[in-house]
């Protein structure tokens, strides 16, 4: 089986799964204005790691409210599997997560929690590109954390790179957004 057929058949359970992965687990879907789904969903979460101090000041501390952002890789996945290049594949989630923020900022704005939520949080290793989008990446300290969001996060790297796997490449990060850079960038769309 090459491994083409074997993405292909990933892809398909993983599309299966992925309606009860994301009943379970309280997430949104973020929306276009015009309704389309996009390729970022969320949910509020109550912060857990140290302290951060953000480029703009914003404080990110223990227990503040966070939209921690996830995006649909499967249907991420499916788009992407079309183009052979790293570099086109990065293009496209660049372009798709850029689309996506406007959304994020309207759903903060229609949160009962709109004044306490600080900002985003979300974790990738696909970071190179998201100071452009106003992330901020920070590395993950708790070494057991680490380790399990970079096994949870290897089949993502394996069904969508055309690179051959290494670990060192594998180097999960969180990503933050201030609510005010969210408002400041994204929020007059």
């Amino acid at each position: 089986m090459n491994r083409t057929k074997i993405i292909q058949f990933c892809l398909s359970g993983w599309n299966m799964l992925d309606p009860i992965y994301f009943r379970f687990t309280r997430l949104h879907h973020i929306k276009k204005n015009c309704g389309n789904k996009t390729i970022m969903r969320v949910r509020l979460t109550r912060y857990k790691g140290r302290d951060i101090t953000l480029c703009d000041g914003t404080i990110i501390g223990k227990n503040d409210v966070l939209v921690k952002v996830h995006l649909h890789n499967v249907k991420l996945l499916n788009e992407i599997m079309q183009y052979k290049s790293d570099l086109r594949k990065g293009k496209v989630i660049y372009s798709r997560v850029k689309d996506s923020l406007p959304g994020v900022f309207d759903y903060i704005q229609s949160s009962s929690f709109k004044d306490e939520i600080k900002g985003l949080i979300g974790i990738t290793t696909l970071y190179k590109g998201c100071k452009r989008l106003g992330f901020e990446s920070y590395p993950i300290k708790n070494p057991v954390y680490k380790k399990f969001k970079k096994t949870a996060l290897m089949p993502i790297y394996f069904l969508s790179s055309s690179k051959q796997w290494k670990p060192e490449s594998l180097e999960p990060m969180y990503l933050f957004m201030s609510k005010a850079t969210l408002l400041q960038r994204y929020g007059s769309h």
